[in-house]
């Protein structure tokens, strides 16, 4: 497609009715693990297109909620939260929440910054950043791996399936991106019991990966960084049974609330898919946010309070193209292209 079509095609969707959000059934890929290649700066040239400040005076009325993971460029990071407090307005979970209680919008502008699955480098890298300019933030912790030295299981899965690790539901030989597209598609028994067979099989033990402690949770949160649930282990909740689900989310509540001293009031869907079952779970526990990883947008006062849109961003994402995420523009972009693949 030419550069002409899109910026066309972008422009023309600005003044399109609002369309319902359907949360992304392969939402964007996390963060690279530490010391992997900085990512290629695709998109940056949307930053010149004429439709820029249309997204641009558009996004003023929406809500912004951006989606980190680990920090692997401190000085990277510390540059988009100088462009936040120049172009957007810093939100808090307590200012969403306090929104909605009281049905008024939030201001013009609004960027809510969050992290999922925040392992150290958000603890070293981003809040010392976060607190020289005084914007909140949100991360979103995986509950089972909290004081341990345990790797994520897609970090795991990657290494055991590089070191000769081998399972009967995955194809013998497969390179690590398709084993872990394989992982993400099983019904969860089926990635549980493929992830013991790679351990057993493999011909090396993955390096540990030391996580967050309970104590720095509260680090955290005295910070004006809300902690919030993103479940007890990580699954893709839509592979669960409706037990599992109740017991990934119940169960990191209930060790959330231990550590914290109170209950998490924030939740973020582990692959960022909205499922039924987890909102009726989120209800009873009395939760007043769920985010989503669908790379879009989303109202000043949230429509749906536990499918608040977010967008994906990294440390290591340019200047332009972050401007381009923050107008929503790349993310209109991104879905155009993909409905013409």
């Amino acid at each position: 497609m030419s550069y002409a079509t899109v910026t066309a095609a972008t422009a023309a969707a600005v003044c399109a009715p609002p369309q319902p959000v359907v949360p992304s059934a392969t939402p964007p890929a996390p963060s690279p693990a530490p010391g992997q290649p900085r990512e290629r700066d695709r998109g940056s040239w949307l930053r010149f297109s004429p439709a820029q400040p249309l997204f641009r005076a558009r996004a003023a009325q929406r809500l912004a909620v951006l989606a980190y993971h680990g920090i692997t460029d401190p000085a990277s990071f510390g540059a988009q939260l100088d462009r936040l407090r120049r172009l957007a307005t810093p939100v808090s979970v307590p200012d969403v929440e306090r929104a909605l209680a009281e049905g008024r919008p939030l201001p013009p502008r609004s960027v809510l910054v969050t992290f999922d699955d925040p392992d150290r480098t958000v603890l070293r890298h981003a809040l010392p950043e976060l607190v020289a300019r005084r914007i909140p933030a949100a991360a979103f912790v995986i509950a089972e791996l909290v004081g341990t030295e345990k790797p994520f299981w897609w970090h795991e899965a990657a290494f055991l399936a590089r070191h000769g690790g081998r399972a009967r539901l995955l194809p013998r030989g497969a390179d690590p991106a398709r084993v872990l597209a394989l992982l993400k598609a099983m019904p969860d028994p089926d990635r549980r019991r493929s992830l013991a067979e790679l351990r057993v099989s493999a011909h090396r033990r993955p390096p540990a990966q030391e996580q967050l402690r309970p104590e720095d949770l509260r680090v955290l949160r005295e910070a004006d960084v809300a902690v919030g649930n993103h479940t007890l282990g990580h699954p893709s909740l839509r592979r669960c049974d409706e037990a599992t689900v109740h017991a990934e989310i119940a169960g990191a509540h209930r060790v959330l609330t231990r550590w914290l001293g109170e209950a998490p009031t924030a939740f973020a869907y582990p692959d960022g898919g909205f499922d039924e079952r987890a909102d009726a779970v989120l209800r009873q526990l009395g939760y007043r946010l769920g985010f989503l990883s669908d790379h879009r947008l989303g109202p000043r006062l949230p429509a749906h309070p536990l499918r608040i849109s977010r967008l994906q961003v990294d440390s290591t994402t340019s200047t332009r193209r972050f401007d381009t995420i923050l107008s929503g523009l790349e993310p209109a972009v991104q879905r155009l292209l993909g409905a013409q693949a």
